[in-house]
């Protein structure tokens, strides 16, 4: 049952309102019982910081979301700072599944594909385990459904003016999305050719509407003058860069000092088609063998008999999915061999994903429809769809609720909470790693747990800006120099660096305290100290 006809809303799309509020108030139910109460692990930490002290996150930022959760914490009457900004995160991915029930129902001309759709993505272990943590996947998600919406809605309207208010508002959203996960760049480059292609055709691409149309991208891209703000205020006592040069912004913004392109700086990738192989795999794991083959049916069966314009949105759609897994597997510079960094690589799966659960909601409605003409008894066949829609839904969920259920994950929390609890008054804490860091950092800064501390980042120190920008938030620690080397080279014209024995005898009357060890490129501390116990 859903969309009669050519599969275009009508009359009938108001039952459809319930729904969809229905479909969002249980994801987000059950989101929210299954929510970390404290602060993660990984870059949660660092993110909850950056928003709390309207900070820079790490490249390339994420000022959108930067604001977002700030916005958040202000306004949420209850919990703790990381609780509220999980609770966010928990909104935005139940908000993604009724965009993805509209999008597949319009598609597909079935509420049961939409149901299928919504169902299998929000209750995947991915979707469900980014969506009860501070991260940004979640946001990007909904940005990808929000997309995938609009570029549906735009391809059945048959009026000028409704097609030019949509391509306003989806050239808009393309700008925004860009403002938190730069993935989405390869949708993005997609839907905007695609778009004017129908205008052209149209006859309703011109000068003018080709301005407008760059106008609402630009002003979609306006959240990133927070970086050069935020930066030259200097006022976050934790911020990552120095956005106040175009230079400086530049390098933030396409990611430089990870590798533009690139997961990481200098780690060695596993393969395109290992990679590749290895996310075919998961899809089938994360989606269910049915869904998987249900998506896969829908090409053929849909792609090729359905009206023009829901052929090219279904076409347009199956080539984003195979060209954003391709060239994801070709520059995911990790090796996935290794628990952890398929850990890493795997979230960025979720941007593919929810392309393979649209295609699996329009290949329900394609097989039902096919069993409609070769065994008669269409209204037996159009309630019968919604039997695998439902059972699908039940099975995610039964099958993920346990491992994706956080609600009494508080590992983290106590490890920084303890950790800075045992510290001595006015110690100096060298940082190493995203755990620790990221946790202690926002403890201590967010929650203001033991400000008589002072943290240092290990890697940051090796950053020219870092070093500058900390001496404003930190007069009690001394540092020898502009910038850390741990591996002995020749530094910068004008940049006087130092090692660790230097810094030590500078702060010899502070007590000093290493987490997760030192560097191993600079022995120079051995000299004069040694590491107890």
């Amino acid at each position: 049952m859903g969309f009669p006809g050519n599969g275009r809303p009508s009359a009938s799309t108001l039952a459809a309102g319930p729904a969809v509020a229905a479909l969002f108030a249980l994801v987000f139910s059950i989101y929210l019982q299954t929510l970390h109460r404290a602060v993660p692990g990984g870059d949660s930490g660092e993110l909850l910081t950056a928003a709390c002290e309207l900070g820079v996150a790490h490249p390339p930022g994420y000022p959108l979301f930067t604001l977002l959760a700030r916005l958040t914490m202000t306004i949420l009457p209850m919990g703790s700072p990381a609780f509220r900004v999980n609770a966010l995160n928990a909104m935005l991915g139940a908000a993604t599944a009724p965009l993805l029930f509209d999008a597949t129902s319009r598609l597909s001309g079935s509420f049961a594909g939409g149901l299928l759709a919504a169902g299998l993505f929000a209750f995947s272990r991915l979707a469900w385990q980014w969506s009860v943590t501070t991260e940004v996947f979640s946001f990007n998600n909904f940005f990808v459904g929000l997309l995938m919406a609009l570029t549906i809605r735009f391809s059945t309207v048959s009026t000028a003016r409704e097609r030019t208010k949509l391509s306003l508002q989806g050239a808009f959203c393309c700008g925004l999305s860009l403002c938190n996960q730069h993935t989405v760049i390869l949708y993005v480059m997609y839907i905007v050719p695609w778009v004017l292609l129908r205008l052209h055709r149209e006859k309703e691409l011109s000068v003018r509407a080709i301005w407008w149309l760059g106008l609402s991208f630009g002003a979609g891209l306006l959240p990133y003058l927070y970086l050069p703000i935020s930066s030259s205020l200097n006022q976050a006592r934790w911020s990552w860069g120095d956005q106040t040069t175009l230079r400086g912004f530049s390098t933030h913004l396409l990611r430089e000092e990870y590798g533009t392109f690139n997961l990481a700086k200098s780690e060695v990738g596993s393969g395109l088609l290992r990679v590749w192989s290895y996310q075919m795999m998961q899809i089938k794991t994360e989606l269910t063998a049915i869904g998987a083959a249900l998506a896969l049916v829908a090409i053929p069966l849909q792609g090729l008999k359905r009206s023009s314009s829901q052929s090219s949105v279904l076409w347009l759609f199956t080539v984003m999915l195979c060209s954003y897994s391709l060239f994801f597997s070709w520059r995911a510079n990790l090796d996935i061999t290794k628990p952890l960094f398929v850990g890493v690589v795997e979230r960025f799966w979720l941007q593919s994903n929810l392309v393979v659960c649209v295609l699996a909601g329009c290949g329900l409605a394609s097989v039902s429809s096919v069993l409609q003409r070769i065994m008669g008894h269409h209204s037996l066949w159009r309630w019968a769809e919604w039997l695998p829609a439902i059972l699908l839904t039940a099975y995610q969920l039964q099958c993920n609720y346990r491992i994706c259920d956080k609600s009494n994950n508080d590992v983290v929390d106590k490890f920084a909470r303890n950790l800075l609890g045992s510290m001595p008054p006015d110690s100096i804490i060298l940082l190493r790693g995203d755990l620790p860091g990221n946790s202690l950092r926002y403890l201590h800064y967010c929650e203001k747990q033991r400000p008589d501390l002072s943290l240092v980042d290990q890697e940051m120190m090796t950053y020219n800006w870092y070093l500058p920008k900390l001496a404003k938030h930190l007069p009690i620690v001394r540092f020898p120099g502009n910038r850390w080397q741990p591996v002995d080279m020749e530094g910068s014209a004008g940049i006087v660096t130092f090692n660790l024995h230097q810094l030590f005898i500078e702060n010899r009357d502070k007590e000093i305290f290493v987490c997760i060890g030192l560097h191993e490129g600079d022995s120079s501390w051995k000299q004069s100290y040694s590491l107890w116990p």
